[in-house]
């Protein structure tokens, strides 16, 4: 799918030309009518100030979205399970493009870049896990494409790890069939100088259920933005997300809920830690219920917590609605220090000043780690957090543990 492409009075990422003056321009009404294509030749050159990408460091990828890129096959590991394959397919495989469609250059560039995706696919009946991890890109411009497809009734968890170097981006495609119970879990533990963009498109069937969780802790730039179609009737979409982001570190998610059908259940949850002068988080969710998903029950909230001054926590909450015949909408964001009082607690009741912090830190962010449904994983993540946590009190490195 490709709209028109744009002019010089009309903007790809929330502009277009008003009706009653040549060369004046309002913003994109509903969040829906974003320009797209799969091309990225149809997207003009990123200056920082599309809407798109205003929150976000453009000068530090400028080979991610105007860029030549390698779009061959990554670097990959994984468990052989039963009830899931894995294998590369080639771009006019019918699978790939049946998620969405990029918003943006560097989706749209990973798009026209990558030499084959990588396909898997979910047929099991019984829930098991599969574990895929990729290291090893190196430091040039990467491109990458990755399709999941959970057939009708199908049950699984896949848990996909990043680690090492890496400049790459790439786009992530997730189609839930009818009744199908699945949890998609990408993990970005890279190194300290990598860059990842990355954008997911996911589309939900009917009465199906997608837990969706994004985790980053390492890299530079990790920017990961998932767009979420409720498509078919009685769907149901868990989006959930942790950071920790550090001094100098670049932490974004721009999450995007499309309720399109009767009877949908949407929540997105994400939690953010931020310590060190420079480290930065953005978080942007994207509402929108359309006029024929009556009934639809909904919300969105985003928590960070700032653990030293130096840091900056974007946060911005939307919704729209577009029939009043809904269950319920909501949203809520909120940035914060410390609880005062529970720290006062907890010293009180001799634990002291550091530890109680952490303590507070873990409980924090624990929430949305337990949810996961691996306890391997989940180990290996509060532990990660402790180290970031002993960091902060000059115990240790802060790094992100693999």
């Amino acid at each position: 799918m490709t709209t028109a492409a744009p002019t010089q009075t009309e903007g790809q990422h929330g502009i277009t030309a008003h009706s009653d003056g040549a060369g004046r321009v309002i913003p994109v009404q509903t969040r829906s009518e974003r320009f797209s294509s799969y091309d990225v030749a149809d997207f003009p050159a990123v200056t920082g100030r599309e809407a798109v990408w205003k929150l976000s460091p453009v000068a530090q990828f400028t080979d991610l979205t105007a860029g030549e890129l390698d779009g061959s096959p990554t670097p990959i590991t994984h468990d052989d399970v039963d009830g899931f394959s894995v294998e590369w397919i080639s771009r006019d495989d019918a699978r790939v493009g049946s998620a969405g469609v990029p918003e943006e250059r560097a989706s749209a560039n990973a798009w026209s870049s990558f030499d084959q995706a990588l396909a898997i696919s979910v047929t099991g009946e019984e829930p098991k896990t599969l574990r895929l991890e990729r290291s090893g890109l190196g430091d040039g411009a990467r491109a990458a494409h990755t399709v999941i497809t959970a057939a009708p009734f199908s049950r699984g968890l896949i848990i996909i790890e990043n680690a090492g170097d890496a400049r790459l981006t790439e786009n992530v495609e997730i189609v839930v069939g009818e009744q199908a119970d699945v949890t998609v879990v990408t993990v970005q533990w890279w190194d300290d100088a990598a860059v990842h963009l990355a954008s997911h498109f996911a589309s939900i069937g009917r009465d199906a259920h997608l837990k969706h969780v994004v985790v980053s802790l390492g890299g530079k730039l990790v920017r990961v933005n998932p767009t979420l179609h409720l498509a078919g009737q009685g769907s149901d979409l868990d989006s959930l997300g942790v950071y920790f982001s550090d001094a100098g570190q670049h932490l974004e998610q721009q999450v995007y809920m499309h309720h399109d059908a009767p009877n949908t259940r949407g929540r997105v949850t994400y939690k953010g830690a931020l310590q060190g002068e420079g480290a930065r988080s953005v978080w942007i969710g994207d509402v929108l219920i359309s006029n024929r998903a009556v009934g639809t029950d909904s919300y969105e909230q985003n928590r960070n917590l700032v653990l030293s001054d130096g840091t900056r926590a974007d946060s911005v909450p939307n919704l729209e609605i577009e029939t009043g015949d809904i269950a319920g909408a909501g949203h809520a964001s909120a940035t914060g220090r410390f609880d005062d009082e529970q720290l006062f607690y907890l010293q009180a009741r001799g634990i002291p000043e550091d530890e109680a912090r952490r303590l507070v830190v873990r409980g924090f962010l624990v929430e949305i780690i337990q949810q996961i449904g691996d306890t391997e994983l989940q180990e290996r993540l509060s532990a990660a957090i402790e180290a970031e946590l002993l960091g902060a009190d000059g115990q240790g490195t802060g790094g992100a543990q693999h």
